[in-house]
């Protein structure tokens, strides 16, 4: 059997045991090989591997008829525009997205390990193969880390970013409001080119660009992982754009100052039981029509 053959068997794992032996033993079986993993590895969609494989057999066979001396030259430079191809498209385009929907949470594992619980209308982006040398997650919305230890991890969003190193911690990014807590371990917030220290129960928050002092959490975990959603001094906007997310209705404010605050909570599983949470110690009064509900000032 002549080399080309071989070589065409061997592309379609057609080689019998003989006819492998005689395949390995050929003097440029190690760039054939370097050719055909970087071409394998090369998925992109408008990418045809068959079609480029028979390119460079015609000219290999072209080639030979001039120049044995030729081909390895050839087959590296091919082999080696392949797997640049290849580590181009895989570390710059081969991002992993998880959305949630209205009403909507998942958690999800990262390549460490590290487990993320991402809440309703929430966005994270993670690129695997980059993963081992960069551990970075992008986040819009609000989401809680269980980190396993290892190198730095990191988070960011469009406020500020995250730094830590094996902890557990909630990051919630929304219009005009950024809240960082840490839950276990030590975590780094860094806003406006400033970095601020979380210890367990520490805060950080940000409202409207101001600056926001909490009081120590007691909690183990975010209250919405339990389906719930609290509240200490919020802008009442905020609250309601959340129960928007939770329960996927538009409400709309009659006579209601949005930017009054709020504190307390609402549950994720009765809806009725949820707008008497948020009505009630405002003495607001509210009206349902399908996925549309009115609140107005009593």
């Amino acid at each position: 059997m002549n080399r080309e053959e071989l070589i065409l068997k061997w592309l379609d794992n057609n080689l019998t045991e003989k006819e492998l032996e005689a395949f390995k033993s050929l003097e440029d079986y190690d760039e054939l090989v370097a050719l055909n993993r970087g071409l394998q590895a090369f998925k992109a969609d408008d990418y045809n591997t068959e079609q480029e494989l028979e390119k460079v057999m015609q000219v290999v066979k072209t080639r030979k008829k001039t120049s044995v001396n030729l081909l390895k030259p050839l087959l590296r430079i091919a082999a080696i525009l392949a797997i640049c191809f290849c580590v181009y498209y895989y570390t710059t385009t081969l991002n992993t997205t998880v959305a949630t929907e209205f009403a909507q949470k998942t958690t999800i594992e990262l390549p460490d390990a590290s487990k993320v619980s991402l809440n309703a209308k929430s966005v994270l982006v993670y690129n695997k193969s980059d993963w081992k040398d960069h551990r970075e997650v992008e986040l819009q919305g609000e989401a809680f880390f269980k980190v396993a230890k290892g190198s730095s991890f990191k988070v960011n969003t469009a406020a500020g970013y995250v730094t830590v190193y094996g902890t557990q911690f909630n990051v919630k990014q929304r219009d005009n409001y950024f809240e960082v807590i840490c839950y276990e371990g030590l975590v780094g917030v860094t806003y406006n080119s400033h970095e601020t220290k979380l210890k367990p129960g520490d805060s950080f928050l940000i409202i409207d660009g101001k600056t926001i002092a909490k009081e120590k959490e007691n909690l183990s975990g975010p209250s919405w992982l339990n389906n719930a959603s609290s509240f200490t001094s919020v802008p009442y906007k905020m609250v309601v754009e959340e129960f928007e997310r939770q329960y996927n209705v538009n409400i709309t404010l009659l006579g209601i100052d949005s930017s009054q605050r709020f504190t307390g909570s609402f549950t994720h599983d009765n809806i009725d039981v949820a707008l008497k949470s948020i009505t009630l110690p405002l003495h607001v009064t509210y009206s349902k029509t399908d996925n549309s509900i009115t609140l107005k000032r009593e």
